[in-house]
């Protein structure tokens, strides 16, 4: 019978994440609140290993792009689908501070979709990130939403990039994003297509 997880009688903090047992699920704490994501799909994985490898071949000198780096930002532990780390960041630790974060990435999936568009956003422009990318994985391709952080708990959608088209980002630093070059969706878990918008309500 596999352990059983007990909750502490106070928040949940980083040295508590440290015993639970390694079972391929997400775990993370938010305002000192346990969160468990589903373990990821093949899918999602790919898609994440696309996404960073675009990302390094623009990457500047003295700059890291990591996946599944812990990331501290105040009472919250989380783990980006993808971080960019500002120069100077130390290296090979656990956790980074969200003071050395340039960009995070979260790939949606079906048990992480309403934390990746609500909540994790608010808390990245909380803790002063300036830009963010959520990536919707739909039957017709993944679609990239770009967003600039504008002021403390917020961020502005910049545009959407949908499968087909291709742009250049500046944030947080110019780097092509080709969603038509990322794999498609072959599970059940891609959401029906949007159109292209230029705000994401």
């Amino acid at each position: 019978m596999a352990p059983r997880l007990e909750a502490p009688d106070r928040p949940w903090m980083e040295t508590d994440l440290r015993a639970i047992p390694r079972d391929n699920h997400r775990y993370e704490i938010i305002d000192g609140a346990l969160h468990v994501s589903a373990p990821l799909d093949d899918d999602h994985r790919r898609l994440v290993e696309h996404v960073a490898g675009d990302l390094r071949t623009a990457v500047p000198p003295g700059w890291t792009v990591t996946s599944g780096v812990g990331l501290h930002a105040g009472a919250s532990y989380l783990t980006p689908d993808v971080t960019v780390l500002l120069p100077g960041t130390p290296k090979g630790g656990t956790w980074v501070e969200s003071a050395d974060v340039a960009l995070v990435v979260e790939v949606e999936c079906p048990s992480s979709r309403r934390f990746d568009r609500c909540v994790k956003p608010g808390l990245y422009a909380d803790a002063g990130i300036d830009a963010f990318w959520r990536i919707e994985r739909t039957s017709n391709g993944p679609v990239a939403h770009l967003y600039a952080r504008a002021a403390v708990g917020h961020y502005d959608l910049h545009r959407s990039v949908n499968p087909g088209e291709c742009v250049t980002a500046e944030l947080p630093y110019a780097v092509q994003v080709a969603p038509a070059t990322w794999p498609m969706p072959s599970s059940s878990g891609a959401a029906s297509p949007r159109p292209a918008a230029s705000r994401d309500d």
